[in-house]
């Protein structure tokens, strides 16, 4: 089917937003000016009262503005680092070893060419910096890698809830044609050929079954449980040290709770809801970039498009954004959130008898930030 037509209107404001500028877009492609935000007892005809934000944000979290959100959502407030739930004591520090050493190894791969590491940088909050990573013999995937900071607390996993757990995540990218593309039963012989592998599974698992498939698994798994993101000026912040933040970067918060309605989808210690949301990206109907998201794995009509929320924890390090990395610019993906998303709609009878003909998210919204506000909350977003 071919239903370009339904993407005109939003055609010219996407390539706009893509490249970063500054220019607030509504949803038919039309230029607006940023309008004045609601009744906000720190904001004035002139612009912000800085003085008054810090005086606001100095007292105890309990006593900040409240999120502004979506109606019927409930956020979880925001966190620090130390709330999060820390590695246990059944984490085996060999076994957490052994799985540092397997994710670091290219030869976990069919090529003896690509690792877990080459597709999560820690340079890059454990994300990748291509817009689709290169797996096996050059070929490149069809989604952007997620992160795995805190990655623990995140169920289901990948960008549309395939995994249940951290052992079954680790499975896909060893076994997918495009990933790693090993031949999985020949894993074990092969790792227990090379090198002092053999000792250090006996020294993790006790000499028992030695180089096995479910060991391997778990030792990948258990090192990405211990991937907790790093302790940032925003955790110094919430922990009460209010001059954590500067006057940009404060801006940046409040904007994030109230104006921007950011906590609609990203609240709680990971900046998540962990929910699935169609973002209006899902390019239904065309050759490239079509991505069914979620009704890949349920088979449900009303997933088309979705993918789950991803936690913001080191989001500056982990561009390009979004399921297909078409953000290369963090400006321009947070342009297209102040314009509303993109919100495709049936041009003719065939879309609209279609059951499939994906629906955005009524989360969303066009926001009117201004520009500076857009670069405040742009600053905020850096440091976490």
């Amino acid at each position: 089917m071919n239903i370009a037509s339904h993407l005109k209107k939003t055609t010219f404001a996407v390539a706009a937003l893509l490249a970063g500028g500054a220019l607030l877009l509504s949803l038919d492609g039309q230029a607006r000016e940023g309008a004045p935000s609601a009744v906000e007892p720190c904001a004035g005809a002139s612009g912000w009262d800085l003085a008054c934000l810090r005086q606001t944000y100095a007292r105890p979290i309990a006593g900040w503005p409240r999120p502004q959100v979506a109606d019927g959502v409930t956020p979880l407030e925001m966190a620090p680092v130390s709330a999060m739930p820390v590695p246990g004591p059944s984490l085996a520090p060999a076994v957490v070893a052994l799985g540092q050493r397997l994710f670091n190894d290219p030869r976990l791969s069919r090529s003896n060419a690509v690792a877990c590491l080459s597709c999560h940088s820690p340079a890059h909050s454990f994300a990748d910096s291509k817009r689709v990573s290169v797996g096996h013999e050059g070929r490149l995937g069809q989604r952007n890698t997620p992160g795995l900071l805190g990655v623990a607390q995140i169920k289901p996993l990948f960008w549309d809830g395939r995994a249940s757990s951290l052992e079954e995540q680790a499975l896909g990218p060893l076994q997918h044609a495009d990933e790693m593309a090993m031949d999985v039963p020949a894993l074990p012989a092969k790792l227990a050929a090379l090198d002092d592998y053999t000792a250090q599974f006996d020294a993790a698992f006790g000499k028992k079954d030695g180089v096995t498939l479910p060991h391997i698994l778990t030792a990948l798994a258990d090192y990405q449980r211990t991937l907790l993101p790093p302790v940032t000026r925003f955790d110094t912040f919430l922990e009460g040290e209010r001059t954590a933040l500067n006057d940009r970067e404060l801006l940046g918060l409040h904007l994030f709770r109230t104006k921007a309605r950011c906590m609609t989808c990203h609240s709680g210690a990971l900046l998540t809801d962990l929910q699935f949301h169609n973002l209006g990206l899902t390019y239904y109907g065309r050759k490239k970039y079509e991505d069914l998201g979620r009704y890949l794995v349920t088979g449900k009509d009303g997933d088309v498009g979705k993918f789950r929320t991803p936690g913001l924890r080191g989001v500056a390090q982990s561009g390009p954004w979004m399921h297909n990395g078409l953000f290369p610019q963090m400006v321009g993906l947070l342009n297209m959130y102040n314009a509303g998303m993109s919100r495709p709609v049936p041009h003719n009878a065939q879309q609209a008898a279609d059951p499939k003909f994906p629906v955005t998210s009524p989360l969303l919204r066009p926001l009117q930030l201004t520009s500076d506000e857009i670069i405040a909350l742009k600053s905020f977003l850096e440091v976490l």
